[in-house]
């Protein structure tokens, strides 16, 4: 299975945050509008600029150039002290919304993450996750990010460094060599600043020099690591994102849909292959669910949400389907088309720490069993190896986005 791979990064995160926790506090301006950056004490000529805005960056002003350098540049320059205390806490924020996508996120450093959703996107698209995500970053957290979708881990950090800010770009195999070859070879991830003046000398300029150039020239001239860098300016790299396995807050997917719904008997079929979903991550997380919500989006981008309690914590597909399918009925409005459908569970417990009881064990022995039989088989076979027969399966979404 080819690997689905985003990379998020924040538009210059530090004055990002810094801004966001302004306004939070009350503050009439966003400094992300006027020339500022974020800085050590300006009274010492050491030190240097850590983030900037747009109008800083238009003035000329660059990341690790010293705060006097900046002020010659920019006379009007505001600087603002770090906190990195507020820095954790928004990537914070940012990580447990993305963990709501996939349980293997790499935080690769502070303010970037790796996502990988092989396992993870229901037949939705990658490019629908990375569209999603990017708008919830911006309304629920305020700030903005530029996603990569590709591949690989390599093509999806290229392509988050394209065009800034607060964009989406993918890099796909098929554009490489008209995204990534033109650019200059220094941008190439992971390429060392001394290598750079090497390759100029070998007339290698561009990332599609190097792509083209001769592997044993690479291997004699720089070891291994020429090896390395044809691999990666060709569009190679197998590495897995490298995740610590870490309890999710919440579970929750959602699918945009091809093309509106209007009929309640059809969204139950699609809640239900969502659901599906949900309750399979739930269960490999060894947790329960204790509140389901399910989320719709109409015609007019209009979101609504409903969310219900369950009588016991739970984690069988059956027990969450039925509360889903009930909040369904209840938030639906006779023949509005919907675009978008979403179900998600909170307040999870961990199983072995919640005592089931006698009555419940029983009741739902069967339905556990089932639930147990079909996980086996999506982790030998692929996730979408099997569904539930009666209703909407998930290759009927991949239909309707055909047109069939």
């Amino acid at each position: 299975m080819e690997k689905q791979i985003l990379h998020v990064d924040v538009n210059n995160a530090f004055l990002s945050w810094t801004a966001v926790e302004m306004l939070k506090k009350g503050s009439d301006e966003d400094i992300r509008e006027i020339p500022a950056i974020i800085g050590g004490d300006e009274s010492k000529r050491s030190g240097i600029v850590l983030a900037k805005s747009m109008k800083a960056k238009e003035c000329g002003i660059k990341t690790a150039e010293t705060i006097y350098q900046a002020r010659i540049k920019c006379p009007n320059v505001r600087i603002f002290k770090s906190n990195f205390k507020i820095y954790r806490q928004y990537s914070d924020a940012l990580y447990n919304l993305l963990l709501e996508y996939t349980d293997k996120i790499e935080r690769f450093s502070i303010d970037e993450c790796f996502m990988d959703m092989t396992n993870y996107l229901m037949k939705d698209t990658l490019l629908d996750k990375a569209e999603e995500i990017h708008r919830r970053v911006r309304e629920e957290l305020g700030f903005t990010v530029n996603i990569g979708v590709a591949n690989n881990k390599l093509l999806a950090k290229m392509a988050s460094d394209f065009t800034k800010p607060d964009r989406i770009h993918t890099l796909w195999r098929n554009e490489i060599s008209k995204k990534m070859w033109p650019l200059p070879v220094s941008e190439l991830f992971m390429l060392g600043r001394k290598t750079v003046p090497k390759l100029y000398n070998m007339q290698i300029k561009t990332i599609g020099d190097l792509a083209k150039a001769d592997k044993k020239i690479l291997r004699n001239k720089f070891g291994k690591h020429g090896i390395l860098m044809w691999e990666y300016a060709n569009g190679i790299d197998n590495s897995e994102v490298k995740y610590l396995p870490e309890k999710p807050k919440g579970i929750g997917n959602s699918v945009t849909l091809p093309q509106n719904v209007a009929n309640i008997e059809k969204l139950e079929e699609i809640v239900l292959a969502i659901t599906e979903q949900v309750a399979y991550r739930l269960r490999k997380e060894n947790l329960l669910a204790t509140t389901v919500g399910v989320q719709l989006r109409n015609k007019n981008f209009v979101d609504r949400s409903h969310q219900g309690k369950l009588l016991e914590a739970t984690d069988t597909t059956k027990e969450i389907y039925i509360k889903a399918k009930q909040l369904l009925k209840e938030m639906y409005t006779y023949n509005e088309e919907i675009r978008l459908v979403g179900v998600r569970v909170d307040n999870l417990v961990d199983k072995e720490d919640k005592q089931m009881s006698l009555f419940t064990k029983e009741s739902n022995e069967k339905q556990k069993k089932l639930d147990k039989v079909m996980d086996e088989l999506k982790d030998k076979y692929g996730y979408n190896s099997i569904t539930r027969a009666g209703k909407m399966e998930v290759k009927d979404i991949v239909r309707l986005k055909e047109g069939k």
